[in-house]
């Protein structure tokens, strides 16, 4: 078995190499690439006029891909004006500069992105590196996970295999986005608090996933509050539960208090009126027009995602062992509960429920049904036998 394992582990790492060098030559240059790059050269060059980064942008990314801006007027609109838009920002540093306040709410993403660029490499090639890298890192703790949790490595190895292959997760890899490093921070999260136990550790990477996707703070909050009501089987005092989310909030707090764009104005420039000036001029925020679109897209947003798919799943496994006396059932429950409860209030927040945006609750959902099937053992400790 060990030999088999080592040969598997070889083979695996050969996949990795050959799906990174397949990422790294089929690149998808999306649109927020031009801020993320302008982020990296505003804070290096912390002195550079905001004119000159403009134009060092933009001229970088028209000889990189020349098509990247070639959006026409005639295309389908989600938000009013959203096609002449990235026009506009490419003939308008002040526009541009404003832009960049939209995504600096993603500092350790940033930071990363930074990193690279420091360490020599160009500044796109800095951005596709982190999306690249962290799709590595998962499928090598998901790779982990399985042998640890199956005790079978060909499965294990089949298992990763076809998640590497999954769509979602393929087309973060391919952005330029913060989705992938995201996903990673947050599997980190959660397997060195169930896994590992190290609740230190857990904390920190929590802290790093909130500061590259913010709206993570939505699902972190309601898996606390699971944690607050079962610490005494998880064996944690409540003073650090309740420190470690302290930590937390603060993560979050800290981006809210610099960012200099309320959520009002995001929500109206992706999904009704494109802000030409978010921080000078922005329009007034208008209710009715955020219902409407809400009621409008729900549903298919969520339909045409694979949480419904995922939930038939979710049922299927659980009511095969489900009882109303049993604390292990009630806990697998309202873990995934906490969940969909944390999809539907983002959707509320940002009513898009893009595939590559959700990889982190699709894999957290996929891990966790796999763990349940396979494992011998409670993710909430041995402890919680039915009916005790």
């Amino acid at each position: 078995m060990k030999k088999t394992g080592n040969i598997l582990v070889f083979i695996f790492s050969l996949y990795l190499c050959l799906m990174s060098y397949y990422l790294y030559t089929h690149q998808y240059y999306n649109v927020d690439l031009e801020a993320y790059v302008g982020l990296i050269y505003k804070a290096e060059y912390p002195d550079m006029k905001i004119e000159d980064i403009h134009k060092k942008v933009y001229t970088e990314l028209k000889n990189t891909n020349p098509k990247l801006f070639g959006i026409t007027p005639q295309d389908e609109e989600i938000a009013i004006g959203e096609n002449t838009y990235y026009k506009v920002l490419s003939e308008n540093p002040k526009a541009y500069g404003e832009e960049l306040q939209l995504f600096s709410v993603k500092p350790f993403y940033n930071f990363v992105n930074l990193m690279f660029f420091k360490l020599g490499f160009k500044v796109t090639t800095s951005i596709f590196l982190t999306s690249i890298l962290s799709y590595v890192l998962i499928l090598v703790l998901i790779f982990s996970f399985l042998i640890r949790i199956l005790k079978n490595y060909p499965l294990a190895f089949i298992i990763t295999t076809l998640i590497s292959l999954f769509k979602p997760i393929l087309e973060a890899s391919r952005h330029a986005s913060a989705d992938s490093l995201s996903c990673l921070l947050l599997l980190l999260s959660l397997y060195a608090f169930v896994v590992r136990k190290k609740h230190l550790a857990a904390t920190v990477f929590a802290m790093l996933c909130i500061l590259t996707r913010p709206e993570y703070f939505i699902l972190y909050s309601f898996l606390y509050i699971l944690v607050y009501f079962y610490r005494n089987t998880l064996q944690i005092k409540t003073a650090n539960v309740f420190l470690s989310y302290g930590y937390i909030f603060l993560s979050f707090f800290l981006i809210q208090y610099f960012n200099q764009i309320s959520w009002s104005t995001l929500f109206m420039n992706q999904f009704t009126k494109v802000q030409i000036y978010p921080i000078t001029n922005p329009d007034p925020f208008y209710f009715p027009d955020y219902l409407n679109y809400i009621k409008k897209t729900i549903m298919l947003d969520f339909n045409g995602s694979y949480f419904p798919l995922l939930l038939l799943f979710i049922v299927i496994i659980l009511a095969n062992t489900f009882s109303l006396k049993s604390k292990k059932s009630w806990a697998q429950s309202l873990f995934f509960a906490a969940i969909y409860i944390s999809v539907f209030l983002r959707f509320l927040v940002f009513p898009s429920l893009a595939n590559r945006m959700m990889i982190g609750f699709y894999l957290i959902i996929i891990l966790s049904l796999i763990y349940i099937q396979n494992s011998k053992r409670d993710i909430f400790k041995n402890s919680l036998e039915a009916g005790k």
